[in-house]
Protein backbone atom coordinates (compact mmCIF):
# COMPACT_ATOMS: atom_id res chain seq x y z
CA UNK A 1 0.00 0.00 0.00
CA UNK A 2 1.19 3.39 -0.82
CA UNK A 3 0.36 6.42 1.82
CA UNK A 4 -0.19 9.99 0.95
CA UNK A 5 -0.79 13.14 2.94
CA UNK A 6 -3.43 15.62 1.63
CA UNK A 7 -3.81 19.11 2.64
CA UNK A 8 -7.22 20.23 2.25
CA UNK A 9 -9.40 23.54 2.46
CA UNK A 10 -12.85 23.65 2.57
CA UNK A 11 -16.23 26.02 3.19
CA UNK A 12 -17.84 23.99 6.29
CA UNK A 13 -21.40 26.03 5.50
CA UNK A 14 -21.86 23.36 3.12
CA UNK A 15 -21.28 19.95 5.20
CA UNK A 16 -22.34 18.41 7.89
CA UNK A 17 -19.02 18.58 9.53
CA UNK A 18 -16.02 16.37 8.56
CA UNK A 19 -16.99 12.78 9.31
CA UNK A 20 -18.34 10.28 7.19
CA UNK A 21 -22.36 10.01 8.39
CA UNK A 22 -24.92 8.37 7.02
CA UNK A 23 -27.52 9.89 5.21
CA UNK A 24 -25.26 13.36 5.66
CA UNK A 25 -23.12 15.12 3.15
CA UNK A 26 -19.55 15.60 4.87
CA UNK A 27 -16.13 16.61 4.15
CA UNK A 28 -15.01 13.10 4.54
CA UNK A 29 -17.18 11.39 2.03
CA UNK A 30 -17.11 14.13 -0.34
CA UNK A 31 -13.04 13.58 -0.93
CA UNK A 32 -13.37 9.20 -0.70
CA UNK A 33 -16.08 9.35 -3.35
CA UNK A 34 -13.61 11.82 -5.86
CA UNK A 35 -10.67 9.78 -4.95
CA UNK A 36 -12.50 6.42 -5.47
CA UNK A 37 -13.65 8.35 -8.88
CA UNK A 38 -10.23 8.45 -10.58
CA UNK A 39 -8.27 5.74 -8.68
CA UNK A 40 -10.99 3.66 -8.99
CA UNK A 41 -10.38 2.42 -5.01
CA UNK A 42 -12.49 2.84 -2.27
CA UNK A 43 -10.22 4.70 0.52
CA UNK A 44 -10.79 4.97 4.39
CA UNK A 45 -9.91 9.09 4.76
CA UNK A 46 -8.96 9.96 8.11
CA UNK A 47 -8.14 13.56 9.15
CA UNK A 48 -6.25 15.13 11.82
CA UNK A 49 -9.36 17.08 13.50
CA UNK A 50 -13.07 16.31 13.15
CA UNK A 51 -14.76 19.41 12.32
CA UNK A 52 -18.21 20.15 13.39
CA UNK A 53 -20.79 20.93 11.08
CA UNK A 54 -20.57 24.80 9.94
CA UNK A 55 -16.74 24.77 10.75
CA UNK A 56 -14.30 25.81 8.14
CA UNK A 57 -10.65 24.77 7.52
CA UNK A 58 -7.39 26.56 5.50
CA UNK A 59 -5.18 23.89 6.74
CA UNK A 60 -6.57 20.40 7.50
CA UNK A 61 -4.73 17.53 7.08
CA UNK A 62 -5.87 13.96 6.28
CA UNK A 63 -4.04 10.51 4.97
CA UNK A 64 -5.03 7.73 2.88
CA UNK A 65 -3.91 4.50 1.00
CA UNK A 66 -4.09 3.26 -2.19
CA UNK A 67 -2.87 -0.02 -3.60
CA UNK A 68 -1.46 1.30 -6.63
CA UNK A 69 1.78 4.34 -6.40
CA UNK A 70 0.59 7.33 -8.05
CA UNK A 71 2.62 11.03 -8.36
CA UNK A 72 1.87 13.18 -5.41
CA UNK A 73 0.87 15.96 -8.34
CA UNK A 74 -1.55 13.68 -9.81
CA UNK A 75 -3.21 12.72 -6.38
CA UNK A 76 -4.20 16.34 -5.64
CA UNK A 77 -4.77 17.30 -9.37
CA UNK A 78 -7.29 14.22 -10.32
CA UNK A 79 -9.01 14.33 -6.45
CA UNK A 80 -9.33 18.11 -7.18
CA UNK A 81 -10.79 17.42 -10.67
CA UNK A 82 -13.63 15.06 -9.81
CA UNK A 83 -14.85 17.27 -6.24
CA UNK A 84 -15.06 20.23 -9.04
CA UNK A 85 -17.21 18.03 -11.03
CA UNK A 86 -19.57 17.47 -8.49
CA UNK A 87 -19.40 21.33 -7.39
CA UNK A 88 -18.05 20.39 -3.53
CA UNK A 89 -16.95 23.29 -1.96
CA UNK A 90 -13.30 21.25 -1.03
CA UNK A 91 -10.12 22.01 -2.68
CA UNK A 92 -6.68 19.44 -1.95
CA UNK A 93 -4.02 22.19 -1.75
CA UNK A 94 -1.21 19.56 -1.47
CA UNK A 95 -0.43 16.16 -1.94
CA UNK A 96 2.56 14.45 -0.81
CA UNK A 97 3.78 10.35 -1.04
CA UNK A 98 4.30 9.52 3.34
CA UNK A 99 5.78 6.62 5.19
CA UNK A 100 3.64 3.95 6.77
CA UNK A 101 4.06 5.63 10.00
CA UNK A 102 2.79 8.71 9.18
CA UNK A 103 -1.10 9.51 10.54
CA UNK A 104 -2.71 12.83 9.94
CA UNK A 105 -4.20 12.19 13.29
CA UNK A 106 -2.06 10.77 15.69
CA UNK A 107 1.35 11.98 14.68
CA UNK A 108 0.43 15.95 15.08
CA UNK A 109 1.90 17.77 17.80
CA UNK A 110 -0.34 20.36 17.39
CA UNK A 111 -3.56 21.93 16.29
CA UNK A 112 -3.76 25.34 15.09
CA UNK A 113 -7.51 27.24 15.37
CA UNK A 114 -8.87 30.96 14.87
CA UNK A 115 -12.07 32.66 15.73
CA UNK A 116 -13.44 34.92 14.26
CA UNK A 117 -15.88 37.96 15.03
CA UNK A 118 -17.10 40.49 13.07
CA UNK A 119 -17.64 43.37 15.35
CA UNK A 120 -19.41 46.22 14.15
CA UNK A 121 -23.31 47.20 13.79
CA UNK A 122 -23.53 46.59 10.25
CA UNK A 123 -23.92 42.68 8.94
CA UNK A 124 -21.66 40.96 6.74
CA UNK A 125 -22.23 40.44 3.23
CA UNK A 126 -19.27 39.27 1.53
CA UNK A 127 -18.47 37.02 4.45
CA UNK A 128 -22.06 35.93 5.37
CA UNK A 129 -21.70 32.27 6.96
CA UNK A 130 -17.58 32.85 7.73
CA UNK A 131 -17.99 34.90 10.76
CA UNK A 132 -19.63 35.28 14.32
CA UNK A 133 -21.23 38.82 13.87
CA UNK A 134 -21.83 40.98 17.14
CA UNK A 135 -23.19 44.24 16.56
CA UNK A 136 -22.55 45.30 20.54
CA UNK A 137 -18.97 46.92 21.33
CA UNK A 138 -16.24 44.66 22.56
CA UNK A 139 -13.40 44.96 24.85
CA UNK A 140 -10.57 42.90 22.61
CA UNK A 141 -8.12 43.80 25.51
CA UNK A 142 -10.31 42.51 28.71
CA UNK A 143 -10.69 39.66 26.36
CA UNK A 144 -7.70 39.01 25.71
CA UNK A 145 -6.49 39.48 29.80
CA UNK A 146 -9.36 37.30 30.30
CA UNK A 147 -7.97 34.33 27.98
CA UNK A 148 -4.39 34.26 29.83
CA UNK A 149 -5.48 31.72 32.92
CA UNK A 150 -6.57 29.31 30.54
CA UNK A 151 -3.11 28.78 29.08
CA UNK A 152 -1.56 25.53 30.18
CA UNK A 153 -2.66 22.22 31.42
CA UNK A 154 -6.12 22.29 33.02
CA UNK A 155 -9.62 20.62 33.51
CA UNK A 156 -11.66 21.96 30.64
CA UNK A 157 -14.88 19.93 31.65
CA UNK A 158 -16.45 23.66 31.61
CA UNK A 159 -15.90 23.96 27.86
CA UNK A 160 -16.30 20.10 27.51
CA UNK A 161 -19.44 19.54 24.75
CA UNK A 162 -21.48 17.02 26.91
CA UNK A 163 -21.38 14.47 23.67
CA UNK A 164 -17.47 14.67 24.35
CA UNK A 165 -16.26 11.19 23.85
CA UNK A 166 -12.29 12.01 25.03
CA UNK A 167 -11.39 10.06 28.19
CA UNK A 168 -10.19 12.86 29.96
CA UNK A 169 -11.29 16.39 30.63
CA UNK A 170 -7.09 17.68 30.94
CA UNK A 171 -5.40 19.02 28.11
CA UNK A 172 -2.78 21.38 27.89
CA UNK A 173 -3.67 25.07 26.31
CA UNK A 174 -0.52 26.61 24.35
CA UNK A 175 -1.79 29.57 23.08
CA UNK A 176 -5.39 31.71 23.75
CA UNK A 177 -4.89 35.23 22.30
CA UNK A 178 -7.11 38.04 21.31
CA UNK A 179 -6.38 40.29 18.38
CA UNK A 180 -8.35 43.19 16.49
CA UNK A 181 -7.59 45.15 13.34
CA UNK A 182 -10.38 47.08 12.53
CA UNK A 183 -13.91 45.47 12.47
CA UNK A 184 -12.73 42.19 12.90
CA UNK A 185 -11.75 40.24 15.97
CA UNK A 186 -9.72 36.92 16.01
CA UNK A 187 -9.25 34.50 18.62
CA UNK A 188 -6.04 32.65 18.14
CA UNK A 189 -6.15 28.76 19.94
CA UNK A 190 -3.59 25.98 19.99
CA UNK A 191 -2.97 23.27 21.31
CA UNK A 192 -2.10 19.72 20.72
CA UNK A 193 -5.85 18.59 20.76
CA UNK A 194 -9.46 20.31 21.87
CA UNK A 195 -11.97 18.58 23.48
CA UNK A 196 -15.32 18.67 21.56
CA UNK A 197 -16.60 22.73 21.00
CA UNK A 198 -13.67 23.35 23.83
CA UNK A 199 -12.89 26.62 20.84
CA UNK A 200 -16.14 27.80 20.80
CA UNK A 201 -17.06 27.36 24.34
CA UNK A 202 -14.22 29.26 25.61
CA UNK A 203 -14.99 31.88 22.50
CA UNK A 204 -18.66 32.23 24.19
CA UNK A 205 -17.39 32.94 27.51
CA UNK A 206 -14.13 35.61 26.34
CA UNK A 207 -17.57 37.09 24.38
CA UNK A 208 -19.31 37.66 27.69
CA UNK A 209 -16.11 39.17 29.69
CA UNK A 210 -15.95 41.60 25.89
CA UNK A 211 -19.64 43.12 26.19
CA UNK A 212 -19.70 43.75 30.02
CA UNK A 213 -21.50 40.78 30.96
CA UNK A 214 -18.45 39.08 33.34
CA UNK A 215 -15.52 40.51 35.26
CA UNK A 216 -12.35 39.90 33.39
CA UNK A 217 -12.21 36.93 36.06
CA UNK A 218 -15.26 35.20 35.18
CA UNK A 219 -13.34 32.91 32.56
CA UNK A 220 -11.04 31.95 35.16
CA UNK A 221 -13.71 31.16 38.05
CA UNK A 222 -15.66 29.42 35.49
CA UNK A 223 -12.96 27.43 34.29
CA UNK A 224 -11.89 26.29 38.09
CA UNK A 225 -15.89 25.53 38.18
CA UNK A 226 -15.32 22.44 35.96
CA UNK A 227 -18.93 22.29 35.40
CA UNK A 228 -20.46 22.71 32.11
CA UNK A 229 -23.20 25.24 33.48
CA UNK A 230 -20.50 27.29 34.35
CA UNK A 231 -20.07 28.09 30.47
CA UNK A 232 -21.51 31.57 29.40
CA UNK A 233 -22.64 29.56 25.91
CA UNK A 234 -21.38 28.28 22.74
CA UNK A 235 -20.25 30.42 20.02
CA UNK A 236 -21.56 29.39 16.29
CA UNK A 237 -19.49 27.44 14.11
CA UNK A 238 -19.44 29.59 11.10
CA UNK A 239 -16.80 32.13 12.79
CA UNK A 240 -14.23 28.82 13.45
CA UNK A 241 -11.22 27.63 11.03
CA UNK A 242 -8.90 24.75 11.32
CA UNK A 243 -5.52 26.64 10.40
CA UNK A 244 -3.06 24.38 10.68
CA UNK A 245 -1.67 21.07 11.80
CA UNK A 246 1.72 20.62 13.10
CA UNK A 247 3.99 17.52 12.46
CA UNK A 248 7.15 16.62 13.27
CA UNK A 249 9.75 16.50 10.28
Amino acid sequence: MFRYRIDIEYDGFAYAGWQRQADQHTVQAAIEQAVQAFSGEQCSLRGAGRTDAGVHATGQVAHLDLSREWKADKVRDAINAHLRLRGERVSILAASAVGPDFDARFSARSRHYIYRILNRRSPPALELGKVWWVPKSLDPEAMHEAAQPLLGKHDFTTFRSAQCQANSPLRTLDRLDVIRTGDLIEIHASARSFLHNQVRSMVGSLKRVGEGGWPVDGVKMALEACDRSACAGIAPPEGLYLVRVDYDD
